[in-house]
């Protein structure tokens, strides 16, 4: 019997070629906590068992370590699953798994919190992921997809600048059909230093609207809007005896 093709991983423009200055990066993001409490207002992972899709070098898992029963990051990027490793390494409860979300090396109904931030889940040619996602997660439990929000300015607009194809409301749309619950957070990236800042923004778009970005932005800090999306699996109907 042939084995089925391999799935298709679309390499990251950001974090794959920069990892270094995308820790930088992470570390400014949500500077005042805004997306963590909107996170766990929907399901607090406290003493419950949770899975990072696309986990890159490990920023997130730390902070579902410290209260979280078990945390099993995904990534498919084997340099950086490396470095996900060693930054858990020691973690009673925390491991990495090399992955692409469509093929998680998980079983069947053992997760209560699946979390993706900014990674694979971007609208149409999701499906695959979605039905992992599904799959492991244990009746009751909680499918949170975080993405930035390109309709929220000023970062949107230079999202939709680069990539004038994006359609933020049909996205939006996509994941309405598919049965999740959406809201937008904002928050703000904020850096120690210019030169940081500049240097993350030369990261995430191109020359041209990078230096666009940087003339908008006064000081070290600016506001970013996303979209936290919300999946619960359901429970099902209790069969009477």
């Amino acid at each position: 019997m042939n084995s089925p093709p391999a799935p298709k991983i679309t390499p990251s423009p950001n974090i794959w070629r920069w990892p270094d200055l995308y820790e930088l990066e992470n570390r400014a993001q949500d500077s005042t906590g805004a997306l963590w409490e909107a996170l766990r207002g929907h399901c607090d992972w406290a003493g419950r068992d949770v899975v990072d899709i696309g986990c890159g070098d490990g920023f997130h898992l730390e902070v579902f370590g410290a209260s979280a029963r078990s945390v099993v990051g995904v990534e498919p990027h084997p340099p950086l699953a490396r470095r996900a490793r060693e930054r858990v390494a020691g973690r009673a409860g925390v491991d990495v798994r090399q992955a692409p979300a469509q093929r998680l090396p998980l079983a069947d109904a053992g997760a209560d919190l699946v979390h993706a931030r900014t990674a694979y889940f971007f609208g149409p040619g999701c499906e695959p992921g979605l039905a992992e996602a599904e799959r492991v997660l244990r009746p009751g439990g909680t499918l949170a997809i975080i993405d930035l929000d390109a309709a929220c300015p000023p970062y949107g607009d230079w999202m939709r600048a680069d990539a004038p194809h994006y359609d933020p409301v049909a996205v939006e749309s996509f994941f309405q059909r598919r049965g999740f619950d959406s809201v937008g957070v904002r928050s703000e990236w904020r850096f120690d230093a210019r030169a940081e800042l500049e240097a993350v923004l030369g990261i995430e778009f191109s020359p041209k609207v990078a230096r666009r970005a940087a003339r908008q932005v006064t000081g070290c800090a600016f506001e970013v809007g996303y979209r936290l999306r919300v999946r619960r699996r359901p429970v099902g109907l209790l069969r009477s005896r």
